[in-house]
């Protein structure tokens, strides 16, 4: 029998685990039913940061709020993730570049990402030393914008965490390139690793500095451009400035925290919510 005197002593216990657990829930995936603002256009609420060299600290400020719009500066490698785990969705981000590149990106295309579906602990990734985590990532990065990836990382036991999707794609034109997405083109499967390019990604891409493809059909620079990632199950469909870019199937994983990425270009985003499917 239990000591009476013990159990005041379990329910203080157990309510201190519970504030000290906080609002991250991220095995807990949560199905929209209405439309959730993941930021409020004031602070970070609902959120945390992660950077690569001080974790969960920020004192360099990259991540910050003003005038309704969260800027991430781009001065170090990481991310602001959602406290919680979502699925089954349509994600709505809308952002524009700034002006400065950092960190070994000088005369490099402007970069970052949307993470969808991360899983493992913070900052798991092979890839990065520490700075991200395993996701299939929505690529953000001038003339790639709606790009997939598969970003690699590993679970609390140290083993990898498996990662996929298939899809469809056009003839590669070498056997080195990555498949471009084709609604009817040959069957592709990614599995660990490896990237699907969007389906007007140009030919002649390369990472340089305002890089612009002709059929490019994200904003100019100044300009604010919309992206929508469609999650509806084991599905994803990416939409650009109203554009379907890009598509896959069979996804693993198919639901977890989502991430704003920070990889050495200054960014802002002024809208970042979800909304159910219809």
């Amino acid at each position: 029998m239990m000591n009476d005197r013990l159990i005041p002593l379990i329910f203080a216990a157990a309510a201190f685990t519970a504030g000290c657990v906080g609002a991250r829930e991220p095995d807990v995936a949560v199905r929209p039913e209405r439309v959730i603002p993941l930021f409020n256009g004031r602070d970070l609420s609902g959120l945390y940061t992660w950077l690569q060299d001080t974790r969960g600290e920020d004192p360099r400020d990259v991540f910050s709020v003003s005038d309704g719009v969260l800027r991430v500066s781009g001065d170090g490698f990481g991310y602001v993730s959602t406290d919680r785990a979502y699925r089954d969705y349509r994600l709505v981000v809308e952002f524009k570049w700034g002006d400065r590149n950092f960190r070994g990106r000088d005369g490099k295309a402007r970069d970052s990402g949307i993470f969808l579906h991360s899983a493992g602990p913070d900052g798991n990734s092979f890839d990065g030393d520490g700075a991200y985590k395993a996701a299939i990532e929505c690529q953000v990065m001038q003339g790639a914008v709606g790009d997939l990836m598969l970003i690699n990382g590993k679970g609390e036991d140290g083993k990898r965490i498996p990662l996929r999707l298939t899809s469809t794609a056009a003839p590669q034109r070498d056997a080195d390139d990555w498949p471009t997405w084709r609604r009817d083109g040959e069957p592709v499967t990614l599995e660990m690793g490896g990237r699907l390019n969007w389906f007007g990604k140009d030919p002649t891409w390369k990472d340089a500095f305002d890089f612009r493809g002709k059929a490019d059909v994200e904003g100019k620079k100044g300009e604010w451009t919309r992206v929508e990632c469609v999650c509806d199950g084991d599905r994803i469909t990416v939409i650009v400035n109203g554009t379907v870019v890009n598509e896959a199937k069979q996804v693993k994983p198919s639901q977890g925290p989502i991430l704003l990425q920070c990889e050495g270009s200054e960014v802002f985003f002024r809208r970042f919510e979800l909304h159910p499917l219809k």
